[in-house]
């Protein structure tokens, strides 16, 4: 018999689930509305209803039950501190009440090999792509179970540009790397809804197909620079300021420069093989 009740559900997956119960409305209203929240009010995240949210979180799937992700909920200031101060660019993330990390966790398995004296013979990329995929599938869990208990949640991609010196901060071992931050906390301001590309453009029936890509981009951009402008443009100094700037001119312009290059080798350093 399922349980019916979300404490019930907790307690038959983990031997120390959170005790509380919250009132869970219809997730698909909020999912389709969500909006990453930037403006945090000072109310703190109970110490019990973050518990919750990370028991929720690590329900969600993970590859052939090997549970490759961890969570590092920074509840010191100081960290949350020096945290932000390592996301250049990211002013907003010292406003946060609450700051998490989500990492990739090889490290548990090899170790478990290395109990049962069993060699590791998945030593390649793979290895990286499962707690990779792990991780994302638990913040994105995270995120749903937040938002529909009115909290709002930004996640920080950011940590990769200092993923040594986040590391360091958070004393990650060999085969244990920063996957992405979350800011959390109630927000200060509404949401904005961003618009999306065309679900013709991203979602395919049997194969994938690009007919009418470029078109429904151009309309996209079109659409999207009239509702929802972008306050500035960058990279003026290269690029020139557009008459008409759009969604796909604001991505091209962002990745015309180089970013997190430095990242193979961090991961390499980490004990990861990427053949």
């Amino acid at each position: 018999m399922s349980p019916k009740r979300l404490t019930e559900a907790l307690k038959a997956r983990y031997s120390d689930a959170p005790e509380q119960e919250y009132a869970v409305a219809d997730l698909l209203q909020p999912m389709a509305a969500r909006g990453s929240c930037r403006d945090f009010d000072s109310r703190p995240v109970p110490d019990a209803l973050l518990d919750l949210l990370c028991a929720v979180a690590m329900a969600s799937p993970t590859k052939s039950d090997l549970q490759q992700r961890d969570i590092i909920a920074l509840k010191s200031p100081e960290k949350r501190a020096q945290l932000a101060d390592l996301v250049v660019g990211q002013d907003w993330v010292a406003g946060a009440p609450m700051v998490l990390v989500f990492c990739g966790n090889n490290r548990r398995q090899r170790l478990m090999h290395e109990w049962h004296d069993v060699p590791f013979a998945n030593d390649h990329l793979d290895a990286l792509v499962n707690a990779t995929a792990d991780a994302a599938i638990a913040m994105g869990a995270f995120m749903t179970a937040a938002e529909a208990l009115g909290l709002g949640c930004c996640p920080i991609s950011a940590v990769r540009n200092e993923a040594e010196a986040v590391s360091d901060l958070l004393n990650l071992p060999d085969h244990v790397f920063p996957f992405a931050g979350l800011a959390l906390g109630y927000p200060a301001t509404p949401a904005t809804i961003s618009m999306r590309l065309p679900l013709r453009v991203t979602c395919h029936v049997d194969q994938y197909s690009e007919d009418g890509v470029s078109e429904a981009v151009a309309t996209y951009d079109r659409d999207r620079a009239a509702a929802q402008p972008y306050a500035k443009q960058r990279f003026v100094q290269t690029f020139g300021q557009a008459e008409s700037y759009g969604w796909s001119e604001d991505k091209v312009r962002q990745y015309s420069a180089p970013e997190r290059a430095d990242f193979g080798t961090f991961i390499r350093k980490r004990g990861f093989c990427l053949d």
